[in-house]
């Protein structure tokens, strides 16, 4: 029909031809995509805060952050104190990652990342699924036993995560919601690959009331924030594009995970955009998180409850 033979006409007009060497070049202004550079390392001097607790997280608010705000709040909710953190905010955006205090943490520059200094030196602790191991394992909980069958699994699935999310956000989230131009292929690419993903969920999850069998694990908190979120509306705007709803044991998952008071505060942490009630910047006692979630409205209370 004549639309497809202008949208193939226009995409053979913009056809890209690789040089023989590239070269890094700044187009535009669009923030996402200028931040990063062909290099690693340090680009200005500056110290990271350093709050009192033993556990001390610098991130931001995104599904890798949320991960690890939530294990911090579920491990507070089972009354492990020692689990008492101060969460620093580093604004991607504006190139915070890229302090010499944050890559003296992190060498990749990329949230989150945990100093933790509970015994005789301090731990360097980056990427967000060592962090949540090095956490379940720290405390002995939601991680099955060393040695069972459901620990194998809960690795299986946590690492799917890990290897899966850049699908969905570096593919899917960049060219969907990020990229100057709406291009068709890469859309329809990562569309299907995050599709494919989902119905992998929503088959282990139909005979599962969490992800690896019947018990809450670390693998919940690493997909939630991604997945959960995605089906629930609240990340890309793509719910009907992607007709999320199809995937209904997805759906109920991620509606009883974000039910959780934990999940509840977790997800708020180190955020700057939303709501009044939705973002808390930087998060050094329980009683910040208080703050903010008592100025939601009853009716958003009672949303969250259904």
């Amino acid at each position: 029909c004549e639309t497809i033979g202008i949208r193939r006409t226009l995409a053979m007009t913009s056809e890209y031809t690789p040089p023989k060497v590239w070269v890094h070049e700044k187009k535009g202004d669009n923030e996402f995509a200028n931040i990063n550079a062909p290099v690693s390392g340090s680009r200005f001097d500056k110290e990271l805060p350093v709050g009192k607790h033993a556990l001390q997280l610098y991130s931001y608010g995104t599904p890798n952050g949320a991960k690890v705000t939530i294990l911090l709040e579920e491990l507070l909710a089972i009354d492990v104190k020692e689990a008492e953190y101060d969460a620093h905010v580093i604004p991607i955006s504006k190139g915070d990652q890229f302090s010499s205090g944050f890559v003296g943490v992190n060498p990749n520059s990329k949230i989150p990342a945990l100093v933790d200094k509970s015994g005789s030196k301090p731990v360097n602790v980056f990427e967000s699924a060592s962090i949540l191991v090095h956490l379940a394992e720290k405390f002995d909980k939601f991680l099955p036993k060393p040695g069972t069958p459901e620990r194998i699994q809960t690795f299986n699935w946590l690492f799917w995560a890990h290897g899966s999310a850049p699908f969905l956000g570096g593919g899917f989230g960049h060219f969907y919601n990020y990229a100057d131009q709406k291009q068709e292929y890469p859309i329809n690419r990562y569309a299907m690959e995050t599709k494919r993903q989902l119905d992998v969920l929503d088959k282990q999850l139909a005979n599962n009331t969490y992800v690896v069998g019947e018990e809450y694990t670390i693998a919940d908190m690493a997909i939630w924030p991604w997945y959960g979120n995605l089906v629930l509306g609240r990340l890309y705007s793509a719910a009907e594009f992607l007709q999320v709803h199809e995937y209904t044991n997805v759906v109920r998952w991620a509606k009883m995970i974000g039910g959780r008071e934990a999940v509840r505060r977790g997800r708020i942490v180190n955020r700057t955009w939303g709501e009044e009630w939705e973002k808390l910047a930087e998060r050094h006692s329980a009683a910040d998180i208080d703050v903010v979630l008592a100025k939601a409205p009853q009716s958003h209370k009672r949303k969250e409850m259904d």
